[in-house]
């Protein structure tokens, strides 16, 4: 049976938040200690049945470093799943989860469903951020929370299905088919280094 309908997500977050070990962990399962950041993009996709139907995400996965920021922020475009991660052992990944957010409401569909994750909560002895705390600023920005662990799977699936029932329910729209020859290309500067 086809999906009936398709959301193109976005995982996005500061470097090394784990945004890629979700992704992993999400499509086949996995967790691996030594992953490499990201460069520019990547991209996978995996069904839901969700309320009976079947629903397909398209899942682009981030580049969190400064440096990729311009790339990164091309294929927010017609996002409708946002899953944004910081890490709760590191103070300074949720600190930027703002400049994440005003891209998201600049740059992303009007009525995008977005997720806040904390993510590695198999280190909660090292917390440097409260669930008290991230509750609170989701609930400020009007956004649902949840903690996950890329390492256990602990609500990394529950973390994808909350979003696509969100939007499921509330009958967004789904995003234009993306084909692949229609990607946006990254600009360069010109310089020949």
């Amino acid at each position: 049976m086809p999906p009936s309908v398709t959301y193109k997500f976005i995982i996005i977050g500061s470097s090394g938040v784990g945004k890629s070990a979700i992704l992993k962990r999400l499509i086949d399962d996995e967790f691996s200690n030594d992953s490499q950041s990201t460069i520019g993009v990547e991209y996978s996709t995996t069904t839901f049945d969700i309320e009976d139907q079947q629903v397909k995400l398209q899942i682009w996965d981030t580049a969190g470093q400064e440096r990729f920021r311009s790339i990164s922020k091309s294929y927010f475009r017609n996002a409708a799943g946002v899953i944004l991660v910081f890490d709760i052992t590191d103070r300074k990944t949720f600190d930027e989860v703002n400049i994440w957010l005003n891209d998201v409401h600049k740059l992303c569909s009007e009525d995008a469903s977005i997720l806040l994750v904390g993510n590695k909560s198999d280190l909660s002895d090292e917390r440097a951020v409260t669930l008290a705390e991230a509750e609170q600023f989701s609930q400020q920005h009007q956004t649902t929370y949840l903690e996950t662990s890329a390492k256990t799977g602990s609500n990394v699936r529950d973390a994808f299905v909350t979003v696509a029932t969100a939007l499921y329910r509330t009958g967004v729209k789904p995003a234009p088919p993306i084909k692949m020859n229609e990607l946006p290309t990254p600009r360069t500067s010109g310089c020949n280094c």
